[in-house]
């Protein structure tokens, strides 16, 4: 039996002790104390991409405590017996929706967030009550092995182990019959979970990435559009899954629009982001290759310099680039910024419309209308106006994709609904049974105009319980009336 087998095995046996089911409000705070007791053990593992101390706090960390803090306050709201609206049928009965874990699920991290798109899901599945399989990506070693030491430490490591490994050890994991299945990663080996999960008939959430595109408008104040899409690009050397891919803009700003992200990166990241603390490193060299080939060909108008040995790439923009271009054919997660010319919104619809739908839209506008055409003549899993990236720090907003950016959502509440089974329940009294007669054989066509009636008709029933409170306050008020006042 592989160690990955006996893993899952044993998480299915403790969850089915049922002392997952409980609230584990418990579990979520040690969960909570490990993020700011092992901080520094956290902030470590930067060597893997570079990260600054403090941007591993600002990009990872923070958010999970924010996500832990909202699922505890929460929780039992979350998980109690969700009323819903009632038929004449069932009026007298009891109809509620009941949240109920799934069972065991599956957590395939991703490496470019390593804690925070691995743990986020994690706390999901812990506060629906399930057991969590944990598979760290392995290109992050020093992650990985801090997750594999220390989180045992603080949760159960029963119903929540860490399972390390590579590609193998995650094909092996994708061979054992899940309940959910949470793949955060490209498309590509999306489809592989997606089909490894199908033997099983296992559901899955499965959060990829795209072409995020991000479209300027002339009237809109440039330069702090501009500061943002810097921001938003070059955060972890642009290995954000919801990075700006590209930009689409009229010929008239294309070069303020250069001079402005030039301008910022210097103010971010000096005028040797090399040096700089805050830049980070392009994964592996492996990836450092790819991202350089798809430069090649384009115009570069800002940056360039890379050195291979350190995995680094400067920030970089590409002028002019034509959509035959390397640099877009597919997601670029680096730091090439490509700005596209475009003859204004309508062209830029259309070219968006011509890809695949991405994780993130940007638009900066100062127009309404503008903004009200991109969300509704597009598609894509979120959008943002007049900023990048922030609208997945809001817990309230379901985060994930559409077509081939994912399936399914998570964040907040989301994650409980996602890892949960939303059983619908109904509990009937056994009378009034005259009221079932015109379901029960003979069939006949005055038993069929009751159930027309009572099956079609679907009056506001909060309407008729006031009107029922009303009838009952006027009989009341009658009886008063006539006992002490006639």
């Amino acid at each position: 039996m592989s160690r990955e087998q006996i893993a899952v095995e044993r998480a299915r046996k403790a969850f089915l002790t049922g002392r997952s089911k409980p609230l584990e409000i418990h579990q979520l705070k040690n969960l909570a104390n490990f993020l700011v007791e092992k901080q520094s053990e956290i902030a470590d593992a930067k060597k893997d991409l570079n990260k600054s101390e403090v941007g591993t706090q600002l990009y990872e960390t923070l958010g999970l405590e924010g996500e832990i803090g909202l699922a505890v306050k929460k929780l039992k709201e979350w998980a109690a017996p969700r009323p819903v609206e009632k038929n004449l049928l069932t009026i007298s009965d009891t109809v509620y929706i009941q949240p109920e874990p799934l069972g065991v699920v599956l957590v395939i991290g991703a490496w470019n967030y390593p804690w925070a798109v691995t743990i986020q899901p994690l706390i999901g599945a812990i506060a629906a009550g399930n057991a969590c399989v944990v598979k760290p990506s392995e290109v992050c070693v020093h992650t990985a092995q801090v997750m594999e030491t220390l989180l045992p430490l603080y949760i159960d490591k029963e119903l929540y182990p860490v399972v390390t490994g590579g590609v193998m050890e995650t094909q092996e994991l994708l061979r054992q019959r899940f309940d959910h299945v949470f793949y955060t990663g490209n498309s590509a080996v999306g489809r592989l979970v997606m089909e490894a999960a199908a033997k099983h008939l296992t559901p899955v959430t499965l959060e990829l990435g795209g072409k995020s595109p991000c479209y300027i408008d002339k009237n809109c104040d440039v330069p702090m559009a501009c500061r943002r899409v810097t921001w938003g690009k070059y955060t972890n050397c642009g290995q954000t899954c919801i990075a700006p891919d590209y930009i689409l803009c009229e010929p008239s700003i294309q070069e303020q629009v250069i001079q402005e992200v030039q301008k910022s990166i210097k103010a971010f990241y000096t005028e040797n982001p090399k040096s700089c603390p805050d830049y980070g490193r392009i994964i592996n060299q492996r990836h450092f290759k790819r991202i350089m080939a798809m430069s090649e060909g384009s115009t570069i108008a800002v940056g360039g310099d890379n050195d291979e040995s350190e995995c680094y790439i400067a920030p970089t923009v590409l002028r002019n680039v034509k959509p035959g271009s390397k640099v877009m054919q597919e997601e670029i997660f680096g730091p090439l910024l490509p700005i596209m010319t475009v003859s204004g919104l309508d062209e830029a619809i259309q070219t968006i419309n011509q890809g695949e739908k991405p994780l993130a839209l940007y638009v900066f506008s100062p127009d309404d209308k503008v903004i009200k055409r991109m969300i509704a003549e597009t598609s894509s899993g979120g959008v943002l106006a007049n900023d990048c990236l922030v609208h997945y720090s809001v817990s309230a907003l379901p985060f994930g994709g559409v077509g081939n950016s994912g399936m399914g959502c998570y964040h907040g509440k989301f994650s409980f609904d996602q890892l949960s089974h939303l059983r619908a329940c109904l509990i009937k009294q056994l009378k009034m049974e005259g009221v079932n007669d015109m379901r029960y054989p003979p069939h006949t066509a005055k038993k069929l105009g009751w159930a027309r009636f009572f099956i079609l008709k679907n009056p506001d029933l909060g309407w008729l319980a006031r009107m029922g409170l009303l009838a009952c306050l006027v009989v009341v008020a009658a009886v008063l009336l006539q006992n002490y006042f006639l």
